[in-house]
C-alpha cells in the first residue's frame, strides 16, 4: 500500500467524507475505504466506479481527507488528476459527483466522461 499525503491531485469534500463515514458505519467495518476507479465504457467513453474496500494494492494511492481514506489505482489517477469528489443531495438525486478538469464532456447523469 502506497500511502501519500493529500495533495492537489484529488480532493474529497467534507460533505462527501461525511457520507462515506456514514456508509462505513452502516457496514460496521472501520477498515473500509472509498475506492474510486475509472473504467472503459459508459455513454461517454469512460465511467466512474465507487465502492467500499478494506484492501489496497501496490498500484493504489491512498489519500486521507476529513478522516476518510480514498483509494485510487494509478491508471485511474492519471484520468482523475485535479478532480474534486463531492456528495450532492438535491431534488433530482443523491450521489457522489466528480468535477474532473480532464473531461472534455460528460453524460447527463455525470457518471461517465470523455477526454
Amino acid at each position: 500500500m502506497n500511502e501519500i499525503s493529500p495533495s492537489s491531485t484529488v480532493l474529497l469534500t467534507e460533505k462527501a467524507a461525511a457520507k462515506v463515514t456514514s456508509l462505513i458505519a452502516e457496514e460496521g467495518d472501520d477498515r473500509l475505504m472509498l475506492r474510486l476507479s475509472v473504467s472503459g465504457g459508459g455513454c461517454s467513453g469512460f465511467s466512474y466506479g465507487f465502492s467500499l474496500d478494506a484492501d489496497s494494492t501496490n498500484d493504489d494511492k491512498v489519500f486521507e481527507f476529513h478522516g476518510v481514506k480514498l483509494v485510487i489505482d494509478d491508471m485511474s489517477l492519471d484520468l482523475l488528476g485535479g478532480s474534486q469528489i463531492d456528495y450532492v443531495d438535491d431534488l433530482m438525486a443523491a450521489s457522489f459527483r466528480i468535477t474532473n478538469p480532464n473531461a472534455s464532456s460528460t453524460c447527463g447523469c455525470g457518471t461517465s466522461f470523455s477526454l
